[in-house]
C-alpha cells in the first residue's frame, strides 16, 4: 500500500496564499465578482462544434499524475467539474441622443402640390388688333425663314380687294406666278378668273393668297415644317379682310385651314367655319385642267358661294363656267 501523497512546501505555501485571498475577496463582497467574470469570458469564446455536455463531461479525465522529480511526491489534478452556464443578461439598447433627429434616415420627399396649368393663348387664337395687309407684307420682308427662300425668284405675298367679302387660298405659287410675283396668273390661274367671272364678279372683287409665299421646288407640295413656318402669315391675313366666305382650292389649302388630313373629296362641298368665316373646299383650277369632268362639280360648290353672298350669274357666264 502506497505512502498519501503530500504537497511540497512550495506548492502549500502557493495554496495557502490563494486561500488568504480568497478570504479577503469573500470578505469584501467580491468573490461572485471573479467567478463571475471566469464564467463570462468562458461564455463569451465562441465554439465551432459543440458537443453535447454529457459529452463533454466524459471525455474529461484526470490524466495520469505527474511524477514527481527528484524523489518529490507527485501532485494529483484537482477534479474537473461542469460550469455553470452564463446568466442571460438583457438585451442592449441603442444609445439616446439629445437630437436623434441628426442620426434619423431622412424622410421620403413631399411632393409640392402641382398647380393649374394654364395655357398660354396660341398666335392661331390672337388677332392683332387694326393689322393690316401693309403691315403683314413688312413683317414678311425679304422672307428667309424656310428652305423655300433659296429657290424662289419672288415672294407672292397675295393681291385684291383687302375688305373682300369672297376669299380663294390655294396651295402656292408655280412657276409663272414665280416669275410675276403674283398668285394665279399662269393657265389656272386663267380658268380661275373664268369661275371668279362666271360668279357675277371681278378678280378685283376678291381676295386671292397661298398658304405659303414662295414656289416650292419643281412644283412639289410644301412640306409640312415650310407650311408651319409661312402659315401665320395667312392666318394674319384672313384676319385683316375678314372675308364672309373662304374658297380653299385644292387639298393643301383644305388640310391645313380645316386642320384634316382627309382627302378633299371627303368634305368638298360642305360648309366649315374658320376664325369668323364660313369654308367651302373645291378642286384646284389645275385639277380641273387635267380632269375637265369634274368642272360641273366646282361649279356647283361655287353656286353655294354664291347663295351666301347673294349674287345672281349671268345665263351666259354660268354656261362658260360649266363647260
Amino acid at each position: 500500500m502506497s505512502s498519501p501523497i503530500r504537497p511540497t512546501p512550495g506548492a502549500r505555501k502557493s495554496v495557502d496564499r490563494l486561500e488568504a485571498w480568497l478570504r479577503y475577496a469573500k470578505a469584501l463582497g467580491m468573490d461572485s465578482f471573479y467567478v463571475d467574470r471566469a464564467f463570462s469570458a468562458a461564455s463569451a469564446i465562441p465554439q465551432i462544434v459543440e458537443a453535447p455536455a454529457s459529452a463533454q463531461i466524459s471525455g474529461l479525465s484526470a490524466g495520469p499524475e505527474i511524477p514527481a522529480t527528484s524523489g518529490a511526491p507527485a501532485v494529483p489534478k484537482a477534479p474537473v467539474s461542469s460550469p455553470k452556464p452564463a446568466s442571460v443578461s438583457s438585451p442592449v439598447t441603442p444609445l439616446a441622443f439629445k437630437d436623434a433627429s441628426k442620426f434619423a434616415p431622412p424622410a421620403p420627399p413631399v411632393s409640392p402640390t402641382p398647380l393649374p396649368v394654364v395655357a398660354a393663348p396660341s398666335f392661331f387664337d390672337t388677332r392683332i388688333e387694326g393689322d393690316t395687309l401693309e403691315a403683314i407684307r413688312a413683317d414678311l420682308g425679304d422672307c428667309t425663314r424656310c428652305r423655300l427662300h433659296l429657290t424662289r425668284t419672288k415672294i407672292v405675298f397675295g393681291t385684291g380687294n383687302p375688305k373682300a367679302q369672297l376669299m380663294f387660298v390655294g396651295e402656292g405659287p408655280g412657276r409663272d406666278e414665280d416669275l410675276s410675283g403674283e398668285p394665279f396668273v399662269g393657265r389656272a390661274g386663267k380658268l380661275l378668273t373664268q369661275m371668279i367671272e362666271a360668279m357675277g364678279l371681278r378678280r378685283p372683287d376678291v381676295y386671292i393668297a397661298n398658304v405659303v409665299k414662295c414656289r416650292p421646288p419643281e412644283n412639289r407640295q410644301p412640306e409640312k415644317d415650310e407650311t408651319a413656318t409661312c402659315s401665320p402669315f395667312l392666318v394674319r391675313q384672313i384676319d385683316a379682310i375678314a372675308p364672309k366666305v373662304i374658297v380653299c382650292l385644292g387639298s393643301t389649302a383644305a388640310q391645313y385651314i380645316l386642320a384634316t388630313p382627309q382627302s378633299i373629296s371627303r368634305f368638298r362641298g360642305e360648309w366649315f367655319d374658320y376664325r369668323g368665316s364660313r369654308v367651302l373646299a373645291t378642286y384646284h383650277p389645275a385639277y380641273l385642267l387635267r380632269n375637265p369632268n369634274a368642272k360641273g362639280d366646282v361649279w356647283k360648290d361655287l353656286q353655294k358661294v354664291m347663295a351666301v353672298l347673294g349674287l345672281d350669274p349671268k345665263p351666259k357666264q354660268q354656261s362658260a363656267a360649266a363647260r
